[in-house]
């Protein structure tokens, strides 16, 4: 087991940086190719129920939205989980509180599985470090993690792996504007196929998580479902 530093490290800049660069290398044709692309996901309607989807959130009183835009060490995941111990300390019991995590922007690559990790270097590309070695990550940190791969000073191993926070009722969704962008990016970098590259990145998402037309979308929907606003990194 090892202690993880509460010492955030603001990497936003180095990341813009090297997104922009990235971003560049798309040309006005291949935005709007993008375009196109995103009204033929429309039609499959890989997020057609998101608004259904906000029906399942539980909590008459007390419910919260995680904004999740980029790698912030484990507080996207630890925050949730803080929630939720916290009310049941003030009386409130997991299964009556309400949880949505939002991975949007560079927060995406945490909704997809460990191939697409390794195959797509998702480590370097989103600069998401892996906890343990403080190196690129080489899969995802938290998706079935370790009983002890977690260990808060004071708490001791906490379960903040995204299928524990979804056992515990914590619902998450993947912003399907950034899957588009990232995607495209990444396929322009290797001068591989936008839409392939997509394809696969969708095939790769976790159990249980929804697409929902934007990050910024669900912010809204979230809040019109009753949810208080927590900036999550």
């Amino acid at each position: 087991m090892e202690e993880l530093n509460f010492h955030p490290k603001t990497r936003r800049r180095e990341f813009l940086s090297s997104f922009a660069a990235g971003a560049a290398a798309l040309s006005l044709g291949s935005l709007s190719s993008l375009s196109a692309q995103a009204g033929e996901q429309n039609n499959n309607h890989i997020y057609a129920d998101a608004d259904e989807w906000f029906s399942k959130l539980k909590g008459k009183k007390h419910k919260i939205v995680f904004d999740v835009t980029e790698p912030n060490e484990i507080f996207p995941f630890a925050w949730p989980r803080i929630f939720l111990v916290t009310n049941e300390k003030t009386g409130t019991p997991s299964k009556d509180c309400g949880v949505v995590v939002i991975l949007r922007h560079a927060a995406i690559g945490y909704a997809m599985e460990n191939r697409l990790w390794e195959k797509y270097k998702f480590g370097e590309f989103f600069k998401a470090p892996d906890p343990k070695t403080k190196a690129p990550a080489t899969r995802n940190p938290f998706w079935q993690p370790k009983a002890d791969d977690f260990v808060v000073p004071g708490f001791g191993p906490v379960p903040i792996g995204i299928n524990d926070l979804q056992a515990s009722g914590v619902m998450f969704c993947c912003c399907d504007a950034a899957l588009t962008v990232y995607s495209a990016v990444a396929a322009q970098m290797s001068g591989g196929d936008a839409a392939a590259v997509k394809q696969d990145w969708v095939s790769g998402l976790l159990p249980g998580i929804q697409v929902v037309p934007s990050g910024v979308w669900a912010v809204g929907r979230s809040q019109e479902n009753g949810c208080a606003y927590c900036f999550a990194g």
